[in-house]
């Protein structure tokens, strides 16, 4: 057998063969076969890290196994090549297969335990976005049906429970817990886990300190540790400088692209080639936000007489159809390409690549309390909101999910989002 790895081509022994099982050996090691069954929403970008990880150890054992595994050794370049070709390798063939299996497994069936508040929000998150399988075929409000005191969880009690969700043919319980006894919640768990029923809980704390925590053991009990919310001096010239490296050289790459736009948007009208409006940046303070101008020239006089064709929810204002759009304001809008002037925002230090979304002043007027700390991080030209879908969004959601976005940062949490803007706008769903 030979694979060529750069100019040369290097012939593989036998032993390499043995390379294949053990690869889903580690694979399994290290947690990769296991995620799926804990999670309603299955992503392999999430596994990149893992991915990473595990193309590095087999890329490390062959080059220094070269003769055991190859006839020659691999010299650094051929290494590298190998390591390139796994992590790509690896990351295509899970995106594929967990595709495939998305669409070919039946959709999970869900029984939700807990308040109608947190069912409907379920609801909507199950559906109309990628990753998810899922259906609520069943709401189960224990406030209704008992309260949750001493005896709500008896062997009667757990009994109905877990006969419901034997005739429901129901493969996962999503629990809602407000205040209950921790032992009584390890019952509930235990009885749907011993019908081979799949558990998820919404731990009611998240939702205010977000995912980001550190799980410490005190000798057997468990204390969450709960990161600083601010950026450390650190994190926050680590996230500067890809900003402005990645600005940089968006505008080198889209230049020619920006300057065709620019004389189509002249030519629509005659009006001005950017749209300038006033946006609530970094600590409160306002900037102009550029844009190539996709509007009539005088469309925020129109506004007011369209607010009732508003299809936004809770103060945003968004129209499908938006009769002040030009034609090439049209195109612009369905390909995203009206946001590029925002690179020059970020080199400026106005805006980041990804972060909370920049609001209008009387929007910005309607947050209040704890969500105002969303303002810590410089706004973004994407961010979780935008992956979402902003006019399907309120707005209180929008800016928890803002705040949560702050509350977690990190680097690679800047990259997920940028790579899953991409599908996002190639998929034509607007911004």
């Amino acid at each position: 057998m030979t694979v060529g790895f750069s100019h040369r081509s290097v012939a593989l022994t036998w032993a390499a063969v043995a390379g294949v099982p053990v690869l889903v050996v580690c694979a399994k090691l290290t947690g990769l076969y296991d995620r799926d069954e804990t999670l309603l929403r299955k992503t392999t970008l999430d596994e990149a890290p893992r991915l990473f990880q595990l193309a590095t150890l087999c890329a490390l054992v062959t080059w220094l196994l070269g003769g055991v595994l190859t006839h020659r050794a691999l010299d650094r370049h051929q290494a590298l090549f190998l390591w390139l070709a796994l992590c790509g390798g690896l990351l295509a063939a899970r995106t594929a297969a967990r595709g495939m299996a998305l669409r070919l497994a039946p959709s999970e069936r869900c029984l939700f335990i807990g308040d109608e508040v947190s069912a409907e929000t379920i609801r909507s998150k199950l559906s109309g976005h990628g990753g998810i399988k899922a259906e609520v075929v069943a709401h189960l409000d224990l406030d209704k049906v008992a309260s949750w005191s001493t005896d709500s969880f008896s062997e009667v009690r757990l009994g109905e429970i877990r006969d419901l969700a034997q005739t429901l043919d129901v493969h996962r319980a999503i629990i809602a817990p407000r205040s209950v006894d921790g032992g009584e919640m390890l019952n509930l768990v235990r009885t749907l886990k011993a019908v081979g029923v799949r558990v998820s809980v919404l731990p009611r704390l998240l939702e205010v300190v977000g995912s980001s925590v550190e799980f410490d053991d005190l000798h057997g009990v468990t204390v969450m540790g709960v990161r600083r919310f601010e950026l450390t001096r650190s994190s926050a010239f680590s996230k500067r400088v890809f900003d402005v490296l990645g600005a940089s050289l968006g505008l080198l790459a889209v230049a020619p692209v920006l300057a065709v736009i620019a004389v189509l948007v002249k030519l629509e009208d005659g009006g001005p080639v950017f749209f300038r409006q006033q946006r609530v940046g970094r600590h409160g303070r306002g900037f102009q936000m550029l844009k190539f101008r996709t509007m009539i020239p005088d469309a925020e006089e129109l506004k007011d007489s369209l607010r009732d064709r508003n299809e936004a929810k809770e103060g945003l204002f968004k129209i499908a159809k938006d009769p002040r759009v030009t034609r090439t304001g049209r195109w612009l809008r369905a390909s995203a390409l009206d946001e590029l002037p925002q690179l020059w925002n970020i080199v400026r230090g106005e805006m980041s690549l990804v972060g909370p979304r920049p609001l209008v002043v009387d929007e910005d007027e309607r947050v209040e309390g704890w969500h105002r700390r969303r303002l810590e991080l410089m706004p973004g030209m994407t961010g979780p909101w935008q992956i979402l879908g902003p006019s399907r969004v309120p707005l209180r959601e929008m800016v928890a999910i803002d705040y949560l976005y702050v509350a977690n940062w990190s680097l690679w949490t800047d990259i997920k989002i940028l790579l899953r803007t991409i599908p996002h706008v190639l998929g034509r769903k607007g911004i």
